[in-house]
């Protein structure tokens, strides 16, 4: 398995890992508006045997600390449950951490997300449309966040999303 960064020739391939991988096209179309948008910070694949199986987005987000969302994450079906998001994600957040950012907010599973440090806890001070139990924040580079409350914006291409 590698993890690289995503380049043009990935795109078409990306968008269907998003779109087999979610069922629908809602998340495949996030990924295409936040690129389009020039929201997308930097965006991950996994390559098995040359083949595009999974990927991550890591988006541009308001916050009272520098901060990034992570959405969406995506592996083809045949390879869950055998490392490739769990790489995809840890590949991101230590990315995220080189390049300065303070934090990662994700809304997502917490069984699945808690395991990476996420912390609905720690995100239950913000304030957000997304706000609730699926809301969680991962400090970046040290323990604690700059600040525990705030408001928090997303990019404008989530608000599509149902």
């Amino acid at each position: 398995m590698i993890v690289r960064s995503e380049t043009p020739e990935d795109i078409a391939a990306i968008r269907i890992v998003q779109e087999v991988a979610f069922g629908q096209p809602a998340e495949a179309q996030l990924v295409d508006d936040l690129r389009a948008a020039g929201d997308a910070i930097f965006s991950l694949v996994a390559i098995d045997d040359g083949t595009v199986v999974g990927h991550i987005m890591f988006s541009r987000m308001k916050a009272p600390f520098p901060a990034l969302a992570l959405a969406p994450v995506a592996v083809l079906p045949e390879y869950r449950r055998t490392g490739f998001a769990s790489r995809l994600i840890r590949q991101g957040i230590a990315r995220s951490e080189a390049a300065g950012w303070l934090g990662i907010f994700v809304l997502g599973d917490p069984a699945f997300y808690r395991r990476f440090g996420f912390d609905a806890g720690k995100a239950s001070g913000f304030i957000s449309p997304y706000a609730g139990p699926h809301l969680m924040v991962l400090p970046v580079g040290r323990n604690e966040l700059p600040v525990t409350a705030g408001l928090i914006e997303h990019a404008p291409a989530f608000a599509k999303l149902g």
